[in-house]
């Protein structure tokens, strides 16, 4: 049994449930754990009703946080770039240089919702990307319904 009187850790997927009900109430349609066309994976990509990506990267741990060198690729794949985290994450990181705060919003979140700390500049992807992206976000979303709808049915590209 759970001792109340300790915080209760909260996982990655907590954190994606809230961020995913933030972006929902922002107008963002967001899919979890969708490859990129560089062969990264986004933890969630969202699209609202202008064609614009929002890609947000979720991190639990400041080890994980420290360990990824990755993540400036994904700047390429999306129109707004957003960190989230749990309640308590220590956040100064966050606010250097090797993180880009000019260029990346921070997102607080647990299993019931998410808050917007730090908004994140829109800067446009180019026409090219923005429609294989699109495209690609498209198709994910689809073939995922599809799986819902017919579990039983193999379902190529998710």
């Amino acid at each position: 049994m759970t001792d109340p009187s300790l915080p209760e850790r909260i996982i990655a997927a907590d954190v994606r449930r809230g961020t995913c009900r933030l972006l929902v109430r922002a107008g963002v349609a967001p899919i979890a754990e969708v490859p990129l066309g560089g062969g990264r994976r986004a933890d969630i990509l969202g699209i609202d009703a202008q064609g614009r990506l929002t890609l947000v990267e979720i991190k639990v741990s400041l080890a994980d946080l420290r360990g990824d060198r990755k993540w400036p690729e994904y700047l390429d794949y999306c129109d707004r770039f957003f960190w989230a985290v749990p309640p308590g994450f220590p956040l100064g990181l966050f606010d250097t240089p090797a993180f880009q705060p000019d260029r990346t919003g921070l997102i607080i979140a647990d299993r019931f919702d998410g808050e917007d700390v730090r908004a994140a500049p829109w800067v446009p992807l180019n026409t090219a990307r923005r429609k294989a992206e699109t495209l690609r976000f498209a198709r994910r979303a689809a073939l995922r319904l599809q799986g819902l709808a017919d579990p039983e049915q193999a379902v190529r590209g998710d």
